[in-house]
């Protein structure tokens, strides 16, 4: 997905698009793995000296309401990571360095999904991955 169809969402929505929300964007469209938001920050200080964590943390978590960005909960970490959400997947995540592997299918079946619906309990989204330790770093360990 491109910059601007991104950019068209947040219109949509009736949300300004501010330079540091189109840099953000283009931060997140050029990492190959999904960065964490000190990893964005650090990207943007360049263009934005004065943009603070706070900011970069509110556009992100504003870009995953609207479904344009997906949240990777790393499990034992700070941090949380955050990549343009192209296609539903999920996510195998080393706990050791933080590398997240997309996995391209999804475990949540119709079945779970009409649990949740007997329940009276509405699904907006849900998220599933697996922690483990990648190759690289069960060789250094």
């Amino acid at each position: 997905m491109k910059q601007e169809e991104f950019v068209q969402r947040l219109r949509d929505k009736g949300y300004k698009i501010t330079p540091q929300r189109r840099a953000i964007i283009d931060i997140l469209l050029a990492y190959d793995t999904p960065p964490s938001a000190k990893e964005v920050l650090d990207s943007i200080r360049g263009r934005f000296p004065d943009i603070s964590l706070d900011t970069v943390y509110r556009n992100l978590n504003l870009l995953a309401d609207l479904g344009v960005v997906n949240l990777i909960n790393l499990r034992g970490k700070e941090t949380s990571r955050f990549e343009i959400g192209e296609c539903h997947h999920h996510h195998l995540v080393c706990l050791q360095c933080g590398r997240s592997l997309c996995v391209d299918f999804c475990v949540m079946e119709e079945r779970e999904l009409a649990a949740a619906r007997e329940q009276e309990f509405e699904v907006v989204g849900h998220a599933f991955e697996i922690y483990g330790y990648c190759k690289n770093c069960r060789k250094a360990g």
